[in-house]
């Protein structure tokens, strides 16, 4: 079995790796940390988790309980992450860490879209991008891993087949894309208050929200990324725009999605409009595609739940990758309905 430890599991994605963990045949549970909630029992925090854990009580995070782990997941604010993997590696087999400290290769581009300066390079540079469709040679064996942010993996899958086979023009794409509130994590923020969020959606994060770089970094192009916060629990669904380079139509588009991704446990391609619902719980992606004629504009659409594939089930996926598991193990590609 592999033993490991969750790092900040008293938050959003931490409860959803607590799940996950909790119906993977080859993963045990050692340790979970949640230093805000030390000494407090996880299933009176999340009633969901009273049967699979009834006695876990989260504790404050030591770095000795960590010794000889075979994996553990960070879910921490990006600086805090970036601190604690040098003082991890040498503990632990595979460090699965789900912030964006490792996920930008150009050290110089945190300041100005995260606001710190990254101060281990050696560590960055040694990190593999967790997302196993686009990485899953360079994942086998890793030991440090960098899971892609929610919004970014939705976009990534959405688009870079079009862009690899030089269907799309990599310049003026436009990502419209929605997120359910679990995305600002378990904070008490006025944003993201019931009376803030219910009865309406909202854009934010214009021009400059923090995923912009890790898109652009992913796919080679220039990306013009508007996020919008939806009255709803879990899910994203991105909208892609972009002008075709060579030329596409509707059938041509989903042929070449349906061929990148045929072999793919956790992407799928059809003509059906993808929503968020229909991926609740489930690590897949659900993508379609249509050329419009009229306007000369090629639209990709991705549906996910920013938890599971956006982050806790992506981390999961790439984790049994490196660890040599089989990928799909503790994971499913079926959406909870209704």
């Amino acid at each position: 079995m592999v033993r490991v430890g969750i790092i900040g599991a008293s938050g959003y994605t931490g409860v959803e790796l607590l799940r996950l963990v909790a119906g993977h045949p080859d993963m045990q549970l050692v340790c979970a940390t949640g230093d805000s909630q030390a000494g407090t029992l996880a299933s009176s925090l999340y009633p969901s988790l009273s049967a699979a854990y009834p006695d876990l009580v989260f504790s404050e995070y030591d770095p000795a309980a960590m010794d000889g782990l075979d994996l553990v997941f960070l879910g921490l604010p990006h600086e805090a992450s970036m601190d604690m993997v040098p003082e991890l590696a040498p503990r632990v087999r595979c460090i699965v860490d789900l912030s964006a400290a490792y996920r930008l290769k150009d050290a110089s581009a945190y300041p100005k879209w995260y606001g710190f300066d990254h101060t281990q390079p050696a560590e960055l540079a040694r990190a593999v991008y967790g997302l196993p469709e686009l990485h899953r040679e360079e994942l086998r064996g890793a030991s440090l891993v960098a899971t892609p942010g929610c919004y970014v993996t939705a976009a990534t899958l959405a688009l870079a087949p079009l862009l690899r086979a030089g269907l799309v023009e990599n310049t003026g794409i436009i990502v419209d894309a929605a997120s359910g509130v679990s995305g600002a994590g378990r904070g008490l923020k006025h944003g993201s208050m019931f009376c803030t969020v219910d009865e309406d959606f909202t854009a934010y994060g214009l021009l400059d929200h923090r995923h912009t770089p890790e898109m652009e970094q992913n796919l080679g192009a220039q990306i013009l990324f508007t996020p919008h916060l939806a009255p709803m629990n879990r899910g994203i669904l991105a909208t892609c725009y972009a002008r075709p380079a060579a030329k596409v139509t509707t059938a041509s588009l989903l042929a070449c999605l349906a061929g990148f991704y045929r072999n793919e446990p956790f992407v799928t391609v059809n003509t059906g409009v993808p929503g968020t619902k229909a991926t609740l719980g489930s690590n897949a992606v659900h993508i379609t595609a249509r050329f419009d004629e009229r306007t000369g504009h090629v639209v990709v659409i991705a549906a996910e739940d920013n938890l599971t594939k956006g982050a806790s089930g992506g981390a999961v996926q790439a984790a049994n990758v490196a660890l040599g598991l089989v990928e799909t193990a503790g994971l499913t590609n079926v959406g909870v309905y209704p």
